[in-house]
């Protein structure tokens, strides 16, 4: 299948900066620029987020610092109520919000309680917010992944064991039953291979049990996995005969470098494709099925991928279906992508911004992973500086134009 590029007939340009950054005032986008500008320098991300690491140890009084530049980037707050006024900025934009706890907890059942319990008040918040279209977690931060790993190999449990999976599996459902009551979307997110299928059966049973009348729970699929496109298909099928709606994100993937790893390391063939090609070919065949079954599937295009948007929009345009259907949304990360979110929302499709928030301290590893992927490749700027640069460009002739 080929991969579609922008053409006319879609009626939405990425590259259209004064969309993208409409909500950015001139100071906010200077300073949206210096970050991107340090981001792109690899030694730099590698230098900074080393003495980062080792002042937040050594208690040095960096938080403001880092609240004004990583998080403030890339983080609603600290707290759900610190999230209200980028939950308030991105509606104006008619852009949603994703509140995404981003705590990596440890592994014991208070922590895993306590997430719980902060993912409850998220469905709350949602149902609560008219710009706040979905809720979502992680298993793993609420159950053992080692618990998991030992379930999905097949391996008995012990008694302790099997009370912790049961807990986890209340804690699932309680969840997912809260979203459905108050009729609140809530996406279960993937994670590595080797605990994925015992997730994929918790959220199935969800499905089964709270998606018989509207999609509440949608289950990611990692598309650069070889056998995601199709699971995704025997889970339509599945869906269809047990006679309940299958929500689907579709992703292409966040575990690559572990998996072929873990591959290599345990001597099993690799899960992941061997090419990106491979990747967006069925990440692009998984939308014309999704399309094609609408009946019964529900997606959320999870991607920072341009040529699968408008890929897309094309489909949705040859199929007739409408840009604010409630079967079709978008999603991109908070400070990432802004080319692709506020020029869709603009153009009238549904999309949401992943929001995360937690403790400093304790959503680092998020924003290392960030830095990590704006750094430059190559000596090459990357797409979202580029973008930046240029829009700061442009205001600045508008400014020497009037």
């Amino acid at each position: 299948m080929s991969i579609s590029v922008a053409s006319p007939q879609v009626g939405v340009s990425f590259d259209d900066t004064s969309v993208a950054f409409s909500s950015k005032s001139n100071f906010q986008l200077k300073k949206t620029y210096w970050l991107f500008a340090l981001m792109n320098q690899p030694w730099l991300v590698k230098l900074g987020t080393f003495f980062i690491k080792l002042a937040l140890l050594l208690r040095l009084p960096v938080k403001n610092l880092i609240k004004a530049t990583l998080f403030g980037q890339f983080c609603g707050g600290e707290n759900i109520k610190e999230c209200n006024k980028t939950i308030d900025n991105l509606a104006k934009s008619k852009i949603g919000t994703i509140l995404d706890y981003s705590v990596e907890g440890e592994d014991n059942e208070q922590s895993f309680d306590k997430t719980a319990s902060e993912i409850l008040l998220t469905i709350e918040k949602a149902s609560q917010t008219e710009g706040i279209p979905f809720s979502v977690f992680k298993v793993t931060g609420i159950g053992s992944t080692p618990l998991m790993e030992k379930i999905q190999a097949g391996e008995p449990l012990t008694s302790n064991e099997q009370v912790a999976f049961e807990r986890l599996k209340q804690r699932v459902d309680q969840l997912c039953q809260k979203a459905h009551d108050l009729d609140v979307k809530i996406f279960v997110d993937a994670e590595e291979s080797w605990i994925q299928d015992v997730i994929d059966q918790l959220a199935y049973k969800a499905m089964q049990k709270y998606n018989t009348k509207k999609p509440i729970v949608y289950n990611t699929f990692q598309m650069y996995r070889r056998d995601m496109l199709e699971n995704l298909k025997k889970a339509t099928h599945e869906a269809k005969v047990d006679g309940y709606f299958l929500g689907a994100k579709l992703v292409r993937g966040a575990y690559f470098e572990k998996e072929r790893q873990r591959a290599y390391e345990s001597e099993y063939q690799d899960p992941i494709h061997a090419t990106k090609e491979d990747t967006d070919c069925d990440y692009n065949k998984s939308i014309l099925f999704a399309l094609e079954n609408r009946d019964v599937i529900f997606i959320c295009l999870g991607t920072h991928n341009e040529s699968s948007c408008f890929y897309c929009i094309e489909l949705m345009q040859k199929l007739n279906i409408p840009h604010n259907d409630p079967h079709v949304w978008f999603a991109q990360l908070l400070g990432m992508s802004d080319n692709i979110s506020y020029n869709l929302a603009n153009a009238g499709y549904n999309v949401a911004k992943y929001v995360p928030y937690g403790p400093v301290e304790t959503v680092m590893p998020y924003l290392f992973r960030r830095a990590e992927e704006n750094k430059s490749i190559a000596g090459q700027s990357s797409r979202e500086f580029l973008l930046i640069k240029r829009e700061v460009g442009r205001r600045h002739t508008m400014k020497v134009v009037h």
